[in-house]
């Protein structure tokens, strides 16, 4: 993929962006979704590639937009799998709390893990402790493991994980071991590029969330040098076949980087919506808004961060009316 593409794709997540950050706090989880879904799916029509959504909204008799199978872009080569979440944090944006996110990864035709929409068991961990952890070991021994490679004790090492009864026993060890952890309610695609970022203070992300924000997740770490392993958390014989009918011959592999994404070039760009923290959120000021997003290439390891200023009245058509109806609601 050229270099140039990683800019467009930004354009794509602060399209999302914007259109979403007027919705913070507002309480509808919905119409948030909506709004980021719409103007993600408009921005990708001046994106010069030929994609497919292998990561998006749902099944096409689910999401009338952004469904899986659906292309995207203006058509011409390059050829790429596009997986996205428009608004990572629907509930993050209503309730007006930290980390919600418009995620965009591509990668060349077949290379990103076609994840179907279920649970995945994780670990991810930023690029100083890569290759030091085992989502088959205990949670001490993965703690010991990393404390260890960041020349740091044990009390600490900051631990990430979504705060759902799920966990609890995990959390109970975290605890006893004195490791430090953070509980968050929404939003394990943050949490886990977290972890490759010292600013953020995370050096370890466990737990179940969702497949396909796995996969996303796989991608940001790529770029960044970090780890993330997964394995497929079927609830029942349908997801299971769902699981072998994606070519996974065996339904609780332990998936590592190079099963999630499978190709080294890979660009993944991200825009915050609400504050974070690693990005910061839209701001607005009349006609004018301005976005903060990280937008990264694997086969460089090239990180950017982009704030921009937005001259909304001049944007396209599809932006300015889309917060201007939200605004008079």
């Amino acid at each position: 993929m050229e270099r140039e593409l990683a800019l467009e794709f930004v354009r794509v997540t602060e399209a999302a962006a914007l259109a979403t950050g007027r919705l913070m706090g507002r309480g509808d989880k919905n119409a948030a979704d909506d709004a980021a879904v719409k103007a993600m799916r408009m921005a990708f029509d001046t994106v010069y590639v030929d994609g497919v959504v292998v990561i998006g909204e749902g099944e096409m008799d689910e999401a009338p937009m952004l469904y899986i199978g659906e292309k995207v872009g203006a058509g011409t080569p390059p050829q790429v799998d596009i997986a996205v979440d428009p608004l990572e944090g629907t509930n993050l944006v209503a309730k007006g709390l930290p980390n919600a996110l418009a995620v965009l990864a591509a990668a060349p035709r077949n290379c990103l893990l076609h994840a179907p929409d279920m649970y995945m068991n994780k670990i991810a961990v930023g690029p100083k402790a890569a290759g030091c952890i085992n989502l088959d070991a205990t949670v001490e021994e993965n703690i010991k493991q990393v404390a260890k490679r960041l020349n740091k004790r044990i009390e600490d090492i900051v631990a990430i994980i979504l705060d759902r009864p799920r966990h609890e026993s995990i959390i109970n060890e975290l605890r006893r071991l004195g490791t430090r952890v953070k509980l968050i309610s929404d939003g394990d695609v943050s949490a886990a590029i977290a972890t490759a970022f010292e600013r953020t203070g995370v050096d370890i992300l466990f737990g179940i969330g969702g497949a396909p924000e796995g996969v996303l997740a796989a991608a940001a770490l790529k770029c960044l040098g970090g780890e993330i392993q997964g394995r497929l958390v079927p609830e029942n014989d349908e997801e299971r076949n769902r699981i072998i009918g994606m070519g996974l011959k065996d339904p609780e592999q332990l998936l590592l980087m190079d099963d999630l994404v499978k190709e080294d070039d890979v660009i993944f760009a991200a825009s915050g919506i609400t504050d974070g923290d690693f990005l910061q959120g839209v701001r607005y000021a009349g006609n004018i808004a301005t976005t903060h997003s990280v937008v990264m290439r694997s086969i460089t390891g090239t990180v950017r961060f982009i704030e921009a200023v937005h001259r909304l009245d001049l944007k396209p058509h599809y932006i300015a009316r889309s917060l201007e109806n939200r605004k008079d609601k």
